[in-house]
């Protein structure tokens, strides 16, 4: 009985949108995809030989690692034929109790992504894997023991560069972005049935920026999508209405939202640009006297980055570009406090852990530094591999996914 009580209460939290304690790590980047973990027990530097295991995947991709309880959940790609593979993995020992296999096609992407570059996510049901092909944008729902629960497409894909948006769930539903060069749209399924609630249709272009949730001073929640041609967009996550938005990225000239939006407050912030031309991230918040419309608070233009996710930690905006610049800011202000050019290639969104910022680069080092108003690198460390993700950070252990290794590192003492 005690065992069923449990397990019901385990889906109330999930079904109201709730995450249960310990399931601190269900979708990209952690709650509300801030990444941001208050975890004590993960190292700011370590050496190889420190790692608690290191296992070799099924395949490569850039998708971060999710979690349910004492299971990993991660996907990989085949680049021979572009078949999809979700792994169910232990966490304590890095053993695999269970792989699916989704068979698809080898396709045209770009140099930098991978066939598994969406991370899935995770309630007390279900486990949600989204990849597309030109052909199709699939869905599917597969139970903790493995088991195909629903799968749909929900129609092509259009782009020269491949697939990377990540779907979230919100309350009964899984939120399900399709913003292409194709028909673009934004979706609401059932997440028990993968049956669709809603679906917004865009006049847009190629986004892959995973949406999050809104909600201050008991406001109702609203999801928020930041892309170039919208701007930011706040959706009623009931009906699909456009609660508000704001364009506040350059018209101009094609850009492309990569990073994902955030929340600070009252404050959403969001990116996008183009790779030598100009970034931004952007603080808004809804415009108080205009029903409809958001309003600008601040803007960054230089140091924004394209690919990776902003993160606040300590009231401080951390803006880690591509280029290996990281920029700190006021997060509520813009008012820079410090920029600093940091060495390599980063394409992983940074995670706060603690008193420290972690971002994994592409020589296969995940640098850490202090996450305070005065620049300060605390620790490079070996992670041997080229990553593209960004850390999971779950019950005090983190856990990186580089191209083709799942490694995990700190966690409580045994």
């Amino acid at each position: 009985m005690l065992a069923h009580r449990i397990l019901a209460v385990l889906a109330l939290m999930s079904a109201a949108g709730i995450e249960a304690s310990g399931q601190e790590w269900t979708r990209f980047r952690g709650p509300n995809g801030a990444g941001v973990s208050a975890a004590k027990t993960v190292p700011v530097s370590w050496a190889a030989g420190d790692f608690n295991w290191r296992i070799e995947l099924a395949g490569v991709g850039h998708a971060s690692p999710v979690a349910w309880g004492d299971r990993l959940y991660i996907v990989s790609g085949d680049e021979q034929t572009g078949a999809r593979i979700l792994a169910s993995i232990d966490a304590d020992t890095g053993r695999t109790t269970w792989t699916k296999t989704f068979e698809s096609k080898s396709h045209r992407k770009h140099q930098l992504n991978s066939f598994a570059s969406s991370t899935p996510t995770v309630d007390a049901n279900h486990v949600y894997v989204t990849w597309a092909t030109p052909d199709a944008y699939k869905v599917v729902a597969v139970d903790h023991a493995g088991v195909l629960v629903w799968q749909t497409d929900v129609g092509p894909y259009k782009t020269g560069h491949g697939f990377g948006v990540s779907p979230i769930v919100f309350g009964d539903t899984l939120i399900v972005p399709n913003e292409q060069e194709g028909q673009s749209s934004l979706i609401a399924l059932d997440r028990m049935t993968g049956q669709e609630r809603w679906k917004v249709e865009r006049n847009t272009q190629i986004a892959y920026s995973t949406p999050c949730v809104y909600a201050p001073n008991g406001r109702s929640p609203e999801l928020i999508f930041s892309n170039w041609k919208h701007g930011i967009t706040a959706i009623d996550p009931k009906s699909g209405r456009t609660n508000w938005e704001i364009a506040v990225f350059d018209e101009k000239h094609t850009e492309t939202s990569i990073g994902s939006p955030i929340v600070h407050g009252d404050l959403v912030l969001g990116t996008c640009g183009w790779l030598g031309y100009a970034t931004h991230t952007v603080a808004v918040r809804p415009d108080a006297k205009v029903a409809g419309k958001g309003r600008e608070i601040y803007r960054v233009d230089r140091g924004a980055p394209l690919t990776t996710t902003p993160l606040v930690v300590n009231g401080l905006l951390f803006l880690w570009a591509d280029n290996g610049i990281v920029t700190c800011v006021d997060a509520l202000t813009g008012k820079e406090h410090w920029k600093q050019r940091i060495g390599g290639n980063f394409y992983a969104s940074p995670v706060a852990v603690g008193e420290a910022v972690y971002c994994a680069s592409t020589k296969g080092e995940m640098i850490v530094l202090a996450a305070a108003a005065a620049f300060k690198r605390l620790a490079t460390n070996p992670i041997l591999e080229a990553s593209h993700s960004s850390p999971a950070v779950i019950r005090g252990t983190m856990f990186i996914r580089t191209f083709s290794h799942l490694i995990s590192v700190g966690g409580p003492a045994s």
